[in-house]
């Protein structure tokens, strides 16, 4: 059985696979990446942010689109430098 960790990137790689090309490299890039360096309240906001329509989800990551929560901009910068 595959330990906690790994179960979750797993759902987290599956919740990463959009309808659109462009958010599946950004988001599937920022897992290989940047993912692992976050702290448990950037892992819930990076889930948080995955909870988005894919198009708003690509015009926050195209930084067209601010967000009012202050955690969820955060995780959309990080992922767009990642």
């Amino acid at each position: 059985m595959k330990p906690d960790r790994d179960r979750d990137l797993d759902r987290l790689r599956w919740q990463c696979r959009r309808g659109m090309l462009e958010l599946d490299l950004v988001l599937n890039g920022f897992l290989d990446r940047g993912f692992a360096n976050l702290d448990a309240a950037g892992a819930d906001a990076f889930r948080k942010l995955l909870s988005l329509p894919d198009t708003v989800l690509l015009e926050v990551l195209m930084g067209r689109q601010p967000l009012s929560d202050p955690a969820l901009e955060a995780i959309a910068e990080h992922v767009r430098t990642a």
